[in-house]
């Protein structure tokens, strides 16, 4: 009974969001149909916290060895679980207006209601599939998802941001593909056998013997691959133009977790090169891409004027600082990346929500055209007030605890170096956000200032993003241990 337990605790991230989208796709965009979906992503979060309470940091095998779960992959469900019920809560609101306006009818509404599900399911697959082939196909059919939810609106500017977004994480998935033909190539001629040579069991029992020269190139095509989907530069183009033109939900599921997903890969596979081909390797890549992705955020930040690219290169820039907490590699440093993860998922979630908001009620998203929100909109202001300081790394946030962990793993790796120009990088990030920000929120209202109506569910979901980011800045609790787990598996040192 307890095995039958925990297969269907493995199935039911998976299965709960994809009957969600079938139902949606059936029903329309009704009032149940909308709840149906706020109900898979609770089931998300409730089984990533009673795997976690179940089977703490054992991983767990379910359909012949295909799907796993460890302490990784329970972070990863929780994050998902968490950022989906935020999400599809607000979508609930913000699609109702859409309608109401007229931005939107009701076969695109039933669209998007059904490939929200499809969304949360398709990353659920990617962080518990056991084989990188399966992983490789859910990520991108994440891609082929949110493709049709960034041109939810089919203006030309948001069509030519998806067709940016396809050609790029298409041309670096495609990468990705072969850096897998190519590790499932050493893992053959290790003796793996045909059927298993891409399990990540296999992988990581062989790891030692695979070829070093071909693992090494594998390495390098997965890196890049990957890193496009996670908005690494080079292939950070079409992060900023699909961010700012998708709905603000969407926005929120794909800043604050889908780019952590596809980072998570690179995080289980480096395990594996690193056995085959040593730790320096990799370590060498993450710190190029992710320096070089903290300083490109970095300067783009001092010059944007679009509230939500503002937070697409927020993302850009966290997701560097990510990339060099994986290269220091130590067990302290996984454990913070996770718990970066999971503060930055939820406190971007709350200001792409805002932001939202702030867009319905100006028709822009200009930074020069929104101003005065704090003594506009309280809930408005406020909520987008404490994204802010969660982004900034300022108590009582737990990114502030993730940083300063960050910051002491990268000095114990003997990476001084990379510690000071991260630092100098995040001081101009800073100072940037806390510049526009102030325009956003502080001034003096104008007369002709539009009102900012807020819909129920929108409102309930920032209520609870903020206190779910105040409750992690607190105590992280029981997910320390997970993080712990995590970092024992992972991390080195």
């Amino acid at each position: 009974m307890t095995g039958l337990m925990t297969t269907g605790l493995i199935l039911a991230p998976i299965l709960a969001p994809g009957v969600a989208a079938l139902v949606a796709l059936a029903g329309g965009w009704r009032r149940w149909t909308t709840v149906v979906t706020v109900l898979s992503a609770l089931v998300v979060l409730g089984s990533g916290v009673a795997l976690c309470l179940t089977t703490g940091d054992r991983p767990q095998l379910a359909l012949a060895g295909v799907l796993r779960t460890d302490a990784l992959s329970l972070t990863m469900l929780i994050v998902i679980g968490v950022v989906g019920t935020l999400a599809t809560w607000a979508s609930i609101g913000y699609i109702d207006a859409e309608l109401a306006h007229g931005h939107t009818d009701q076969r695109d509404a039933r669209r998007y209601g059904a490939l929200i599900p499809a969304f949360l399911a398709a990353m659920a697959v990617a962080v518990s599939a056991n084989n990188i082939g399966v992983i490789w196909v859910a990520v991108e059919a994440t891609t082929v998802i949110t493709a049709f939810l960034v041109g939810h609106r089919r203006t030309a500017t948001a069509l030519e941001a998806t067709w940016k977004y396809v050609v790029i994480c298409s041309v670096g998935i495609a990468v990705a593909f072969l850096g897998t033909v190519l590790l499932y190539f050493a893992a053959r001629h290790a003796g793996a056998d045909g059927a298993s040579a891409l399990n990540l069991d296999v992988l990581g029992a062989r790891a030692a013997h695979l070829d070093p020269a071909v693992t090494r190139l594998a390495g390098g095509l997965l890196l890049i691959g990957y890193g496009a989907k996670v908005g690494l530069v080079p292939f950070h183009g079409w992060l900023a133009d699909a961010h700012s033109q998708a709905p603000a939900p969407v926005s929120a599921l794909m800043s604050g977790v889908l780019l952590s997903v596809a980072f998570s890969v690179l995080i289980r596979l480096r395990t594996v090169i690193d056995a085959a081909v040593g730790p320096g390797f990799l370590r060498a890549g993450l710190l190029t891409v992710g320096l070089a992705t903290v300083l490109v955020a970095a300067l783009l930040l001092t010059v944007a004027t679009d509230l939500k690219r503002m937070l697409a290169y927020s993302s850009m820039e966290n997701m560097g600082l990510i990339a060099v907490a994986a290269a220091a590699g130590t067990k302290l440093a996984i454990a913070a990346l996770l718990l970066h993860v999971l503060a930055h998922g939820v406190g971007k979630t709350v200001l792409f929500l805002a932001g939202g908001q702030l867009q319905a009620a100006h028709d822009s998203t200009v930074i020069a055209d929104i101003s005065a929100v704090l003594s506009r909109s309280r809930l408005i202001g406020v909520s987008f007030a404490a994204g802010i300081v969660v982004l900034l790394g300022l108590p009582p946030f737990a990114m502030f605890a993730s940083e300063i962990s960050i910051a002491r793993s990268l000095a114990d790796a003997r990476l001084s170096w990379v510690l000071g120009a991260a630092l100098l990088l995040m001081v101009v990030a800073f100072a940037a956000l806390v510049s526009n920000s102030g325009r956003i929120l502080l001034g003096t209202p104008s007369e002709h200032a539009p009102p900012i109506v807020v819909p129920a569910a929108v409102a309930g979901a920032l209520v609870s993003g903020v206190v779910a980011s105040l409750a992690l800045g607190v105590t992280a609790g029981p997910l320390t241990g997970l993080f712990r787990a995590a970092a024992s598996q992972f991390g080195a040192g």
